[in-house]
């Protein structure tokens, strides 16, 4: 399994190795908008690599202390759908690759495949390049039930770093047919979202550290803000499904919205710089940030403010403040990119908080999770739970009084006020 795995993971020859960045200016806007960037914080990459490294720990520890805003946002006014023929946009050069993206542009000129429906908006997160910031999230709705007490019912689908346009679609068009809609969200520099300059989704996550902190937090408003617009059109419960880099995002989103009460987090880690560090498909970012003399110990903390073990506390208030979050972890035995040990401690830190979680184990690695049989056993652990999880919410709803008007009227000051 760990050859198969190994094999998989070094077909792409088009990581490029980038030297570490500090990154400063991509951070700077939030924090001084909010007043939290003082001019010695901000002006340290001037005063040489060891004062850059000390401020960027301490921007990292106020991030965390500030998440609410960190990951807060304004509520974007330009939600619309739009039409077009779906692109594969691929991330690798491998021959097979190109040439089925080749046959897909050449089916949508001939007309041979239908339009598809998605959801763009101006992420609140500005960075400097436009066709990033235009949020991009293919729209599945599921057909009108025929009970229309029935709460509407929808799901955001994050998929895994550098993924093609069309990964985890067949997911959305499952949970269609749970009377489930869903949301496929190209994350930051993905598929459309992505810079011409770049083959890959570099810009996600890379040496730099100020701009991979910026991805993170446009992530994560990002996937906030499409529950916003379905919660616009009716929609009631609200789940998330993240798989590796879009698992982080996902854990994130919800333990700062506590809207989002369904949470498949396919394949989880604690610490994003210990993935990095130790990960098989990150060994180019590693290369980088090896060159500049930094250590897995540093890297963790210059990357703690997109930490999902720093924000365990505020996940479970999230579940235990208010209705209760339905969560299922997913890990893999063979694991190279998420190594075992990191997914085994999440579970342990929901295991000893009292959380009541699903684990769910899969007998290959993380590449291997996308080949068969393994990526059917995924599907069905990540299918069954949201059809289990989503069905519970609404024996929930049927079972709750009705909201008095005075209830009505809070709920809707609450959504005024996001």
């Amino acid at each position: 399994m760990y050859r198969w795995e190994w094999r998989l993971t070094t077909r792409d020859e088009n990581r490029v190795v980038r030297p570490l960045e500090w990154g400063f200016e991509w951070i700077a806007p939030f924090l001084q908008t909010h007043n939290l960037g003082t001019v010695d914080l901000l002006d340290a990459e001037g005063r040489g690599d060891e004062a850059a490294e000390s401020a960027m720990v301490r921007i990292n520890q106020i991030l965390v202390r500030n998440s609410e805003e960190f990951f807060g946002y304004e509520r974007p006014t330009d939600f619309r759908l739009e039409e077009r023929h779906p692109q594969l946009f691929p991330t690798n050069v491998r021959p097979e690759t190109l040439a089925r993206d080749a046959e897909l542009r050449k089916q949508a000129e001939d007309g041979l495949i239908p339009r598809a429906r998605f959801l763009r908006f101006t992420s609140p997160e500005r960075t400097p390049f436009p066709e990033n910031d235009l949020v991009n999230a293919r729209w599945f709705p599921a057909p009108r039930h025929k009970d229309p007490a029935r709460p509407k019912q929808a799901i955001v689908i994050l998929p895994q770093w550098n993924a093609d346009a069309f990964s985890h679609n067949a997911l959305a068009t499952m949970f269609n047919r749970m009377g489930i809609s869903a949301l496929r969200l190209s994350k930051p520099y993905h598929d459309i979202r992505r810079p011409t300059e770049l083959e890959r989704s570099d810009y996600a996550v890379s040496a730099n550290l100020g701009r991979t902190l910026s991805a993170c937090r446009q992530a994560v408003v990002d996937i906030r803000c499409c529950i916003d617009w379905l919660e616009e059109q009716g929609y009631e419960h609200f789940g998330v499904l993240g798989t590796s880099l879009g698992s982080c995002y996902a854990f994130l989103a919800s333990a700062h919205d506590k809207r989002i009460r369904v949470n498949a987090f396919n394949h989880a880690s604690t610490a994003f710089g210990d993935v990095v560090w130790k990960g098989q498909s990150t060994r180019h970012i590693r290369q980088g940030l090896v060159e500049a003399g930094l250590t897995q110990e540093r890297l963790r903390a210059l990357w703690a403010a997109m930490s999902p073990v720093n924000y365990y506390d505020k996940f479970m208030s999230e579940a235990a403040g208010g209705p209760q979050k339905k969560v299922l972890v997913v890990y893999a035995d063979y694991d190279l990119t998420f190594p075992r040990e990191y997914s085994v401690q999440v579970v342990d830190a929901f295991r000893r908080s009292g959380l009541n979680f699903e684990e769910r184990v899969l007998p290959c690695g993380h590449y291997t999770t996308g080949e068969t049989p393994f990526q059917y056993i995924d599907g069905w652990y990540l299918g069954s739970f949201v059809y289990r999880a989503f069905k519970a919410l609404r024996k929930e709803k049927a079972a709750a009084p009705r909201d008095t008007a005075s209830e009505a009227e809070q709920r809707e000051e609450d959504l005024v006020s996001r």
